[in-house]
């Protein structure tokens, strides 16, 4: 991938995220164009980052191995349609925009394009992203290895084999971040609850998440197991885990999960309509 060059379309904060993080891996980053119609976000990105910019699209990509699509659904089709003339080479196109099945791409596209969806989450804003890919029946084992390691510039990498089930990666992963915020903001306020201040409750918090999520990344244990390890028999963390149970969480997950999952179906619908 050292000697390949990159077009982003488009220069937001998931576009910066993921060439911000293949230049602190040692990617060239003049190997790297960044385009978008705002000639302000592209000056602080050349300045940040020292990658090319231009504010045209068919510029970006006509050297380009690679392209990822990072724009917003809803403008996903004017970006696309215009660059069919500019496709002679066959670049591997990798989308990060939700919603949009790689039939629906292609279309826009021309026809005949190797493409990959992505279904990043935010945490690779900071390095610590999950990431569902998806590729159509063009796309090669070169193009897989190219894309995983694109990808895991900003977090780790999971492949699957049905495009459907990118709605269940955007239930778990892509949405999954705003569920553990709410824990992260519930376990904060019971904290005040019972008389902690709130910077000290919020900080528990946190740093609880943190180090549960590091404990379950690093172990052999699966979390059910480190789930009973933490329970005393009769002890607070059973009686903690009763409630959360006869609450039924595990159902409200899956109610939730299930709620997000539809909704990214139905997204698909209202953005890929051709």
């Amino acid at each position: 991938m050292a000697h390949q060059h990159i077009a982003f379309i488009g220069a937001g904060n998931m576009a910066s995220a993921i060439f911000g993080g293949l230049i602190d891996g040692g990617f060239p980053a003049d190997h790297i164009t960044a385009a978008c119609p705002d000639a302000d976000l592209l000056d602080a990105v050349a300045k940040r980052y020292g990658v090319k910019t231009t504010i045209d699209n068919a510029e970006a990509i006509r050297q380009a191995d690679v392209v990822v699509l990072a724009v917003k659904p809803q403008i996903m089709k004017s970006v696309c349609e215009p660059l069919k003339s500019q496709l002679k080479d066959g670049p591997l196109f990798i989308s990060v925009a939700a919603g949009l099945k790689v039939d629906t791409l292609d279309h826009w596209l021309g026809g005949g394009q190797s493409i990959i969806r992505c279904m990043p989450n935010t945490p690779s804003l900071v390095g610590a992203g999950a990431s569902g890919l998806y590729g159509n029946a063009r796309v090669t084992d070169t193009h897989r290895t190219t894309a995983t390691e694109l990808m895991q510039a900003v977090g780790i990498v999971e492949w699957v084999e049905e495009e459907s089930l990118l709605d269940a990666v955007t239930a778990v992963s892509g949405s999954g971040p705003a569920y553990f915020f709410l824990m992260i903001e519930a376990l904060e306020e019971a904290g005040v609850n019972r008389g902690l201040p709130l910077e000290t409750a919020r900080r528990l918090a946190i740093q609880t998440a943190y180090g549960a999520s590091k404990m379950a990344s690093q172990s052999e244990q699966d979390p059910a197991q480190l789930k009973r390890n933490v329970m005393s028999p009769k002890g607070t963390t059973e009686q903690a885990i009763f409630s959360f149970e006869n609450a039924g969480i595990k159902a409200i997950f899956d109610d939730a999960t299930r709620a997000c999952s539809d909704r990214a179906s139905e997204m698909s619908d209202e953005f890929g309509k051709i």
